[in-house]
């Protein structure tokens, strides 16, 4: 059996993306088995491989990890990209929980019925640019390291990063007003383990377009 983490899910970003974000910013290969089918879930239901009869799941450790927030946590004390201390910690899980609640506004959005889909997308912008995005350029400055949590490289970084991509996916201005963090997405961008993941071919997935929406629907309903 390969010593690689093997990650459960379908061929899409959803709540595994930020789990690949993470694996590759520590530099670690990994697997992934692809859900095609409303079969393929449901055997893994039916096997006890799925705790709570959902993905994502990991396979890592010889444990099969489920629940987004538990697996992420797992491989950020694993490797290291989860702060010095209780308080690094402590700031690490408010930044990215708050990261969380954008990214979840971004990855909903095309799910979203087409007479709402406008009104969701303003919400998106209108909370990115005035809830969210300013506490992080305040932060940034605040603190004056090339980081957001102590001085060195954590799951904060990693997954606003992520999210920020995510932001411009969808209005590609949307950090116009925010010099700090398009800086601050320049930088970590360049660490060689995310410049290698942003390369073309790597495990990093592409926005969800309209037939992915339809076959998710298939598979989960």
């Amino acid at each position: 059996m390969s010593g690689k983490p093997k990650l459960y899910y379908f061929n899409a970003r959803g709540r595994m993306e930020s789990i690949r974000w993470l694996l590759a910013a520590a530099g670690v290969e990994f697997e992934e088995c692809f859900l095609e089918t409303k079969d393929d879930l449901t055997k893994l239901r039916k096997d006890g491989s799925l705790l709570f009869q959902q993905v994502p799941m990991v396979e890592i450790d010889g444990m099969k990890m489920v629940q987004s927030r538990a697996i992420g946590n797992y491989i950020a004390m694993k490797y290291n990209l989860y702060g010095k201390d209780l308080k690094e910690r402590a700031l690490i899980d408010m930044y990215v929980e708050a990261v969380i609640d954008l990214n979840e506004l971004l990855m909903t959005h095309p799910f979203q019925p087409a007479d709402k889909k406008e009104q969701h997308f303003a919400t998106i912008v209108d909370k990115a640019t005035n809830r969210y995005f300013p506490v992080y350029e305040k932060v940034l400055k605040d603190h004056g390291q090339d980081f957001l949590v102590g001085n060195q490289f954590s799951r904060a970084d990693v997954q606003l990063l992520e999210t920020l991509l995510m932001a411009e996916e969808c209005k590609p201005d949307i950090l116009a007003k925010f010099p700090l963090l398009k800086s601050f997405k320049a930088r970590i961008s360049n660490i060689p383990t995310i410049k290698k993941f942003l390369q073309p071919g790597s495990q990093r997935k592409p926005p969800l377009q309209e037939k992915d929406v339809a076959k998710l629907m298939k598979i989960f309903h």
